[in-house]
């Protein structure tokens, strides 16, 4: 398939789209995954790992503020190779200014303080990273026409999803073994944050040179316009917020969005940590690398396989059919840290089988989550209020993250476990409510 853009060249969407979503992918892993692991193995403590990585969600959480005004700065294509070479800089960037902590240091559970230069730089990714996301999928839109983009949203769905094995495996992977080989963690994370920034600028340099120029993806509004543009989108941004909040069950719609991953937004804060911390310390001792093969690999693939028997689920029965399965495997596989807190096992098998088991869950539930939002967004608004619904999807991760590190040091490993599986209750009441006024 083949499309024909304003340069008049004939440019293969083969060549543009696997780069451009395997590329969407990696900066958000990095920012919300990795930068968990890293902080944890260079002694940052789990309370301030908790806030600090939770915070770095604010840009998901806003992003339908300015996505509007994506559309009259520029083109997307430029803010596509813009935020991606600025995301390249900035991991750079991260890579020189890593604190550099001795080994008691690290083992003492460190304050913030000395983190601070990297989370700031870790923000800027993640603004860029969202700003990407709006740029990217809307280019997506203009670049290809309706059937063309119904062929490819298997393929790129298919490398975002590689990106986070690559970036939660592969990344992690080579951080270990580094670690391992150099004998000094913060120069391994230097030295991979150091590839990633490569990787990034490769590909921006790369999309410079072959993403097309569609005709239609151009400056819509010129300069003298734009104040008004800018007032006339304020007024319609109010007009969509309104039609949104009162939107009929709009509470219970809401309460939904926040509480039915509750489990699992406490429990992907202290996950990385719990498996890398000590037996001492109530963890599992086990080396970075094993973390990026058991889950960065084998969990990041369990999740993907959850994620596509969800949708054959979801498309064969319905949503409401398969909604109160769907919640109680999101849920209930949560049991398995339970398990793993109070036995302190060192097997990598039953390790790694545990956390399939739990993301594979999680993969399959969280199809009811995503369908429910698109049920929900039906309407005038459709797009505005999906996005609407997405900034609630952060929030919902990034309100309890903020507090779940704190939790885990006030009630230990074993007790953090057993109080996530307490808040599997807030995910089935929730779903209760939401099943009977599904269609049917």
């Amino acid at each position: 398939m083949k499309h024909v853009f304003s340069t008049n060249r004939r440019i293969s969407p083969w060549a543009w789209i696997p780069t451009l979503y395997f590329v969407e992918g990696i900066p958000y892993f990095i920012v919300n995954n990795i930068s968990i692991i890293m902080f944890a193995r260079m002694g940052m403590s789990n309370g301030d790992i908790g806030m600090y990585t939770s915070l770095l969600y604010i840009p998901w959480v806003i992003k339908p503020l300015w996505s509007p005004f994506v559309d009259i700065i520029k083109t997307k294509r430029w803010w596509i190779v813009s935020t991606q070479v600025l995301m390249a800089v900035a991991l750079a960037f991260i890579a020189l200014a890593i604190p550099r902590p001795s080994a008691e240091e690290i083992s003492s559970g460190m304050s913030v303080s000395p983190f601070i230069v990297s989370l700031i730089v870790f923000w800027v990714t993640a603004f860029a990273s969202a700003t990407h996301d709006i740029a990217a999928d809307g280019y997506y839109m203009l670049a290809l026409d309706t059937r063309s983009q119904s062929f490819f949203v298997g393929i790129r769905s298919t490398f975002y999803r590689l990106a986070s094995v690559f970036g939660q495996g592969v990344l992690v992977y080579i951080a270990g073994v580094l670690e391992k080989t150099l004998g000094d963690i913060p120069a391994a994370w230097s030295v991979t944050l150091t590839v990633s920034s490569i990787l990034l600028g490769v590909i921006a340099i790369y999309h410079t040179f072959v993403l097309p120029h569609p005709v239609n993806d151009a400056v819509r509004v010129p300069s003298g316009e734009r104040y008004g543009k800018f007032l006339s989108i304020i007024r319609e941004s109010g007009r969509t917020f309104y039609t949104f909040f009162k939107k009929k069950g709009i509470v219970l719609s809401l309460l939904f969005l926040l509480l039915y991953r509750l489990p699992e937004a406490f429990l992907v804060k202290m996950l990385n940590p719990f498996l890398l911390a000590s037996a001492g310390q109530g963890g599992l001792g086990m080396s970075t690398d094993m973390v990026g093969i058991a889950y960065g690999t084998a969990g990041a693939a369990a999740l993907i396989v959850g994620g596509i028997l969800g949708g054959i689920a979801a498309a064969k029965w319905g949503l409401k059919k398969v909604i109160w399965p769907m919640a109680m495997s999101l849920a209930l596989p949560c049991a398995v840290f339970v398990y793993l807190s109070m036995t302190q096992t060192d097997n990598i098998w039953v390790i790694t089988s545990c956390i399939c088991l739990d993301q594979l869950g999680y993969g399959f539930g969280f199809t009811a989550y995503m369908l429910y939002m698109i049920h929900f967004s039906e309407g005038e608004f459709k797009t505005s209020h999906y996005s609407l619904c997405t900034a609630f999807m952060a929030l919902s991760m990034m309100l309890p993250g903020m507090v779940a590190g704190y939790l885990q040091e006030w009630l230990g490993y074993v007790n953090f476990f057993w109080m996530v599986m307490l808040c599997c209750m807030a995910t089935l009441i929730v779903t209760f409510f939401v099943k009977s006024r599904l269609p049917r």
